[in-house]
């Protein structure tokens, strides 16, 4: 027998991504769409596939993912954690339909960023390990910037196989709207934690060495320029073809929104 599992989808005006998502999940006989307030189609096109809907107002992704481990009526112990435009892979639902549980609490999975259709692998750090697969019960997340990580001592695996992220499926504009949304929240997490140890820059695990030095190189000056320098040349982005330049300067972009907002921050705070 498969080991038994839920689905969860976060959504917020998502008619045009969640067909899609959905479709990718159909396998799974509880799929669980947490809306914050939709105003489009979401919510019909959600029950139309089969889903279960839950209305809950969104603070941050922490919050609103916790939410639906403890309030979503959930069938099962174990759930999956999505957003409208990603999408399952067939390899990841075998995993998952393959998972011993063992004594974790949850597992990181690598997504692979996909730009217009092409997946940037290099320019987008895979793998860049996310805790998607969680007990409901055990695990908790806590907010890290505009997203969210695992709390410290939560027990983690890892999957081989991951889940497509389609970075570009609003367009550009809500790209760059949402990334300047993200930016206030980057920077307001950096301004309010402490850094971490510099011994951490050369810890054993990847994820720790990752977080290190995000947090580090805030320091940088000329961050936007050296982000695009890393991610498209050090990181060998030139390498993964059509659209990776595009999204490596959108990112530069967005290193400019979030200094822009450490410095605004940082001015409120001593005014």
């Amino acid at each position: 027998m498969a080991f038994p599992f839920s689905i969860v989808v976060l959504t917020l005006n998502e008619e045009t991504n969640l067909p899609r998502c959905l479709a990718s999940v159909a396998a799974c006989e509880d799929v669980v769409v947490v809306d914050s307030g939709s105003v489009d189609q979401t919510v019909a096109i959600a029950k139309a596939h089969g889903a279960r809907v839950v209305e809950n107002a969104f603070h941050n992704f922490a919050q609103q993912r916790n939410f639906a481990n403890r309030e979503a009526d959930l069938r099962h112990e174990w759930v999956f954690h999505l957003d409208a435009d990603e999408t399952f892979t067939p390899e990841l639902w075998q995993e998952c339909a393959n998972f011993e549980a063992e004594d974790f609490d949850g597992v990181w999975v690598a997504p692979r960023m996909m730009w217009r259709g092409n997946w940037l692998k290099r320019c987008t750090d895979f793998p860049a390990w996310q805790a998607r697969f969680v007990h409901r019960k055990r695990f908790e997340f806590i907010q890290a910037g505009h997203g969210q990580r695992e709390a410290p001592g939560m027990r983690m695996g890892r999957f081989n196989a991951g889940y497509h992220h389609d970075l570009s499926a609003s367009g550009v504009a809500d790209w760059i709207a949402k990334h300047r949304r993200y930016a206030e929240a980057e920077a307001a997490a950096y301004l309010s934690s402490p850094p971490p140890p510099l011994a951490q820059l050369w810890a054993r695990a990847a994820i720790d060495r990752r977080r290190a030095l995000k947090h580090f190189s805030y320091a940088l000056p000329g961050r936007p320029f050296f982000r695009l320098v890393y991610q498209y040349l050090l990181r060998g982005g030139v390498l993964d073809g059509a659209g990776a330049w595009e999204y490596c300067c959108l990112l530069a972009r967005y290193e400019g929104f979030a200094s822009a907002a450490i410095r605004a921050q940082r001015g409120k705070a001593h005014a």
